[in-house]
């Protein structure tokens, strides 16, 4: 009887190894992260030839890109972490994608606090224009506009 158990379980146990085995395999595809990284150079190019060009990127722009960047590093170091094992992902590439995300997040704190002060300075000169404020010594500013003095001369 107690043979009859044991093979009773050993047999429970192998048909459930046989039925999970394909499953596990199949559930990671590791050339998924290849869409990741192809997506992180073309950021990565947008930036440098904005940067090597004559018409630069606007603080804006580049606080955006910076963000889309961040994301995408962020997705890359989530699936590395969770697939490194299975994938057979070397250290030093998953410690390098790590590093160059964190680099990158420091750039975009930068990058957008720029964009920060640009927006509130914009800001501050619209407002200061439409309520008839002036430059520096109580001229016109930078508006290209001088009014002629009324009355007598």
């Amino acid at each position: 009887m107690s043979l009859n158990r044991i093979a009773l379980a050993v047999s429970a146990c192998v048909a459930g190894m046989v039925i999970a085995g394909p499953a596990l395999a199949q559930s990671v595809d590791c050339g998924a992260i290849q869409k990741t990284l192809q997506d992180r150079k073309d950021l990565v190019a947008k930036a440098n030839s904005a940067s090597n060009s004559k018409n630069k990127m606007t603080p804006q722009a580049a606080c955006a890109l910076f963000g889309k960047l961040q994301s995408n590093g962020t997705e890359g170091v989530k699936w590395i972490a969770a697939n490194k094992e299975w994938c057979s992902i070397p250290d030093s590439f998953a410690e390098g994608f790590k590093a160059d995300h964190v680099k990158v997040g420091g750039i975009k704190t930068k990058v957008c606090a720029v964009a920060a002060q640009a927006s509130k300075m914009e800001s501050q000169a619209r407002a200061q224009a439409s309520n008839g404020g002036g430059g520096l010594l109580g001229g016109p500013g930078l508006t290209g506009s001088m009014k002629m003095p009324q009355g007598a001369l």
